[in-house]
């Protein structure tokens, strides 16, 4: 599809007004709405001086952080290992713990499409049984529409022949087989890079060429339609907070970034319809630039919508997989990205590093990258929760004759796969106090991991509620100081032995800190 005929033919379908909160399924958490933990419908504001913001219908900035959640996903499995495993109440109730308010829920266009044209209802009530039990614990699910290098069926054949430095490529996750247009006879074999693949290129090459695939219908137009009926689907959930168009879109060229700018203007166009279509609210939009954006300095796309309602979502691994720093630059480079959308919000969709980088023998990077995404006010998603052996992530190793050792808050033996416990370190560093909810713009935000002191302040605002986590676990419950704009402070349990701290807004500038007594 072309770019300019797709923005042409482009429509905003606005459907049912977006404040309109009676819409909302009653499964949304089961909330009274003086609850802190009420899940309210959620807005973009654009701001190219200050920076973009979440905000919910109380016009309270939204800050969301959280983690990815990939129980859902359908991985290409290269070992005896399951490649996930299933996420439980305990889960959720530990999510919220942490005083994460936002998980990144994983799904596979294989799974929602298996045929053509028809779609499987009963994998998005999977997913929206999880979607409600997040709610439950004050915590939205983004829709991820993932894939890492296309899909699994992608994998070598098991005679495949390599030359030179090549391999044979692993299988991933993502689009269905019906949508991979790859001659058969390419060569399935990998240059370091995962995406380094003849038949991985020519899979996206079809893709941003909408090349025609079963009864004679472009895959991107197949993609785009497929959006839309997940859309559909939970066009009344407030619980959604909404979805991310394509995770890490491989594309490397100038002219596949311009195709990808095509798709991502008709899955707006389809997701708007589909929205409609229910009779429910505009959802966020969360757009990713190529997985290569940072390096290759062209991979966020041209502008390619009237919609207002979008958020720019990178990931940012600076540092991550090298064991570098991180560095505040990709934040810069990601708020400069931003401009180009009107001064979008931002939500980094994945960041993280090697467990060990947490605690006493570690180097800070989980406490530096927190920090930044306080100081830009940048969303985040740490990557990943419970990652399992099996997972493609950890089959180079296995076949480098190693042990792997897997990312996220759970240590597991890959020996057995069976999970050792908590990850105590890392999690007492990504405990932290945060903004969930703040009257007006929020202007600061610094925690003390060592002190557990906690500053906040925002600008004038209209009205509305604050709600603050904060880890009394850690440090007990701190006093309250240098208040200011806010009256009718009052403490609620949190899971954990932790509080939120809520507060009204008397409709002017705020601050507050919080101060350990011990």
């Amino acid at each position: 599809m072309k770019l300019a005929r797709v923005i042409l033919r482009l429509t905003i379908c606005t459907g049912l007004a977006f404040f309109m909160i009676a819409c909302s399924d009653s499964s949304d958490g089961n909330r009274d709405n003086d609850d802190p933990l009420t899940l309210r419908p959620l807005k973009a504001r654009a701001d190219v001086h200050l920076g973009g913001a979440v905000v919910d219908d109380q016009e309270r900035e939204v800050l969301m952080r959280g983690v990815n959640v990939n129980s859902l996903v359908e991985y290409w499995q290269g070992n005896e290992f399951p490649t996930t495993f299933p996420f439980t109440e305990s889960d959720a109730k530990a999510i919220a713990a942490i005083g994460w308010n936002t998980v990144r829920l994983l799904v596979s266009w294989s799974r929602i499409e298996p045929e053509p044209g028809i779609y499987d209802d009963a994998y998005l009530d999977e997913v929206e049984a999880m979607v409600d039990l997040l709610a439950r614990f004050g915590i939205y699910s983004i829709i991820d529409l993932h894939q890492d290098a296309w899909n699994a069926s992608l994998a070598a054949r098991e005679d495949e022949q390599c030359n030179g430095d090549s391999k044979p490529g692993f299988g991933w996750d993502g689009a269905p087989a019906w949508a991979t247009l790859v001659d058969p006879t390419t060569a399935r074999c990998a240059f370091g890079l995962r995406e380094a693949n003849a038949a991985v290129i020519a899979a996206w090459r079809a893709f941003f060429n909408n090349e025609p695939g079963p009864q004679g219908v472009g895959i991107g137009t197949r993609y785009a339609q497929m959006l839309g009926h997940v859309a559909y689907r939970f066009s009344n959930k407030i619980a959604v907070a909404g979805y991310d168009l394509m995770n890490e879109p491989n594309a490397l060229t100038d002219g596949q970034v311009a195709g990808l700018a095509a798709l991502y203007a008709a899955a707006i166009e389809e997701i708007r319809a589909g929205e409609h279509r229910g009779n429910g609210f505009n959802h966020l939009v969360f757009f990713e630039p190529s997985i290569l954006w940072l390096e290759q300095g062209y991979g966020a796309p041209l502008p390619f919508t009237n919609d207002d309602n979008i958020v720019y979502a990178p990931h940012i691994y600076t540092g991550g997989f090298d064991g570098g720093p991180i560095t505040p630059e990709p934040f810069e480079a990601a708020r400069n990205d931003a401009i180009q959308y009107n001064g979008a919000p931002v939500f980094v969709g994945e960041w993280g590093t090697n467990p060990d980088r947490a605690g006493s023998r570690g180097d800070g990077y989980f406490l530096r990258h927190q920090s930044y995404q306080d100081e830009f006010h940048f969303g985040a998603a740490l990557w990943t929760w419970r990652e399992s052996c099996g997972d493609p992530h950890k089959a180079g190793e296995f076949r480098a004759g190693l042990v792997p050792q897997v990312w996220g808050e759970f240590d597991v033996d890959c020996n057995t796969n069976e999970v050792q416990g908590e990850r105590a370190q890392l999690i007492e560093e990504l405990t932290r106090a945060t903004l969930r909810a703040a009257p007006g713009r929020i202007e600061t935000m610094e925690y003390a991991n060592d002190s557990g002191e906690f500053r906040a302040q925002g600008q004038q605002a209209t009205g509305g509620q604050l709600v603050v986590f904060y880890p009394s676990a850690r440090f007990g419950r701190p006093a309250i100081q240098g208040l200011q704009g806010l009256t009718n402070q009052t403490w609620h349990d949190a899971p954990g032995g932790n509080d939120y701290l809520t507060a009204d807004s008397n409709a002017s500038a705020w601050s507050l800190e919080l101060i350990p007594s011990n």
